[in-house]
């Protein structure tokens, strides 16, 4: 087993990652809880619900499932997950689990940051794409104009990441989870990139999937650690998302995984960084690696005004101008505000190149 300490403003918290540590959680809370609420999806339910109940002979345990997806990041779910938090007498001295992927640990976390103001919460991510959103403490839910529009910088207790977990998941959300380590990839340095670059997401063995998810968190952190409210270099973890979140929206949440859309994302970063900066950057090795992993990158039908609108309504935009993180290298990011008339002109061209 491995363990990262995280350094958050209000407080350190552990990431644990190894075989079976779901089955450890006691061990792994600061203190005694009067309720433990677990939120989690109908999916994992099924799978994982139990594995964690186990833990808690004596507690007082709440359970609280939510539908399979990313329209689950919605209002009206929150509102649902804070009736059962009132009906269920749960109180400042209770703990929320966010049993689940980066849907229900960004669900589980806002619900928990604004419930009496705020309580205790942990994460246990049971998919790749967890790996990134688990880390951090942003949590938040999504608007019809834009993903995460509506949220908190609030870190958790702890996270508890069962590599054992990952083992249910679909091809789809491997891939999901295989474009954020990208992202990392891209942001850090050429000795991760290549690694990432060497791996065929169908056939990862388990040794080399804990290394990687270790090397992502580690970036993560570090970054995190850094800037823990997104004043400066914790930006930088939004390479790819500007398109991606915004293809999110404008598709309809849940036709591409979060990780689908960030490869497209992460593909015209790349371009227009080349564009801009005059640099020859691994476009191709990017591109091909997507291909060679069955990534769905080739779209015809994009809407070049909705998705300008859309991302003039991230949250990254300041003064209604754009702003994306570009890379003048790997592993050397830079945030670049876009002019709408060249971002215009760099979607155009982009788009082309997605078409079959």
């Amino acid at each position: 087993m491995t363990s990262i300490l995280v350094k958050a403003s209000s407080h350190e918290y552990p990431i644990a990652i190894g075989e079976n540590i779901r089955f450890e959680l006691l061990e792994r809370m600061p203190k005694t809880y009067t309720t433990i609420m677990i939120i989690t999806d109908e999916s994992v339910a099924k799978l994982y619900l139990n594995d964690i109940k186990s833990n808690f002979k004596t507690e007082h345990v709440v359970e609280a499932i939510i539908p399979v997806g990313e329209k689950s990041k919605s209002m009206k779910q929150y509102e649902i997950l804070q009736t059962i938090a009132i009906e269920n007498g749960l109180d400042r001295h209770s703990l929320i689990i966010a049993l689940g992927g980066g849907v229900v640990g960004d669900l589980a976390g806002f619900v928990a940051a604004t419930f009496l103001r705020g309580i205790d919460y942990i994460q246990i991510p049971t998919t790749i794409l967890a790996h990134d959103s688990s880390v951090g403490g942003k949590v938040a839910i999504n608007h019809e104009y834009g993903k995460n529009l509506i949220g908190s910088f609030y870190a958790p207790q702890a996270v508890v990441y069962d590599v054992e977990t990952l083992k249910s998941l679909p091809i789809h959300e491997i891939r999901s989870g295989y474009a954020e380590l990208m992202k990392e990839a891209l942001i850090s340095n050429d000795h991760f990139l290549q690694k990432i670059l060497n791996t065929y997401v169908t056939d990862v063995p388990n040794d080399i999937l804990q290394e990687h998810l270790q090397e992502g968190i580690k970036v993560k952190a570090t970054i995190v650690e850094a800037d823990e409210k997104e004043a400066s270099v914790r930006m930088y973890l939004n390479l790819g998302h500007t398109l991606g979140h915004a293809l999110e929206a404008d598709l309809g949440y849940g036709v591409l995984t979060h990780g689908e859309a960030i490869a497209i994302g992460l593909l015209f970063s790349l371009r227009v960084s080349e564009q801009i900066y005059n640099v020859s950057l691994p476009y191709d090795a990017v591109y091909d690696w997507f291909i060679k992993n069955n990534y769905p990158i080739h779209l015809d039908h994009l809407n070049i005004d909705q998705l300008i609108n859309h991302m003039k309504r991230d949250k990254k935009v300041v003064n209604e101008h754009i702003q994306m993180v570009l890379l003048k290298a790997v592993g050397e990011p830079i945030i670049t505000q876009i002019q709408d008339e060249d971002l215009r002109m760099y979607l155009e061209s982009f788009k082309e190149k997605l078409v079959k």
